[in-house]
């Protein structure tokens, strides 16, 4: 049976696509690639080389002559996936607190959107990749075989936000978590350069009311859908054989 090679996920903050996506590339054995890694790899190598994170110009440059790398796990210590830059292992130095203050302008600044589509686009290339953001089915992989397009209500992403940040040990309130998706919201759905959007293509995937669980098997029976749909086009047009 057919199965999709490049499965985009999109959607705004705490919307679920993260988690839908790495269970995705789990039951399919597929590269999992959360494309802000790739923001906050070049976050960190500027703030690595002194660069002023408000310059756009070299911040740019710098995001055009780096190679980062997204690869399976490289080790059995809880992460996702591999992040190299320059074949340096950075996957935990760009969770840093340094890198969470200051990777939100550098993912705003066009040029370097581009040269990281590139890049993207690069670590996709062999397939079997599941690849999760805000512009994947719209700008980095528009040829993608399956677009899903992860949403839920302010009010559910606030609570999730907020049980996160419970978790955390912090403690900030409903209503703060709530203003904070919705200007998260406001940013990136008026953004010049690639802006927050279902590719027309998309499957729209609501989790307001869903748990884990039931977020999992759904996804996974679009998948399984695609699946059944491809081998059937395929039977249609002399691909299969009947004895």
């Amino acid at each position: 049976m057919c199965k999709p090679s490049t499965i985009a996920i999109d959607g705004p903050a705490a919307s679920g696509k993260s988690t839908l996506g790495y269970y995705l590339a789990q039951r399919l054995a597929y590269l999992y690639l959360d494309t802000g890694a790739l923001y906050r790899a070049v976050t960190w190598a500027a703030l690595q080389q002194g660069l002023d994170i408000s310059d756009e110009e070299s911040i740019t440059r710098l995001a055009e002559d780096v190679q980062i790398d997204v690869l399976p796990p490289a080790v059995a210590d809880g992460r996702q996936y591999t992040v190299a830059l320059g074949g340096e292992d950075i996957t935990w130095e760009i969770r840093s607190p340094e890198v969470d203050r200051a990777v939100s302008p550098v993912s705003t600044y066009p040029g370097v959107r581009e040269a990281l589509t590139q890049q993207m686009r690069r670590i996709a290339a062999p397939g079997r990749v599941v690849m999760v953001g805000r512009d994947i089915g719209t700008v980095v992989l528009p040829d993608a075989d399956i677009k899903i397009y992860v949403v839920a209500s302010a009010e559910e992403r606030a609570h999730r936000r907020l049980l996160d940040r419970t978790e955390q040990g912090c403690a900030p309130s409903f209503e703060q978590m709530l203003h904070e998706i919705r200007r998260r919201d406001e940013i990136d759905s008026s953004r010049v350069a690639a802006p927050l959007r279902p590719a027309a293509e998309s499957i729209l995937f609501d989790t307001t009311a869903l748990t884990k669980e039931q977020m999992f098997d759904a996804v996974e029976q679009l998948v399984n859908s695609f699946a059944c749909h491809a081998s059937a086009e395929a039977r249609s047009s002399g691909g299969g054989r009947s004895d």
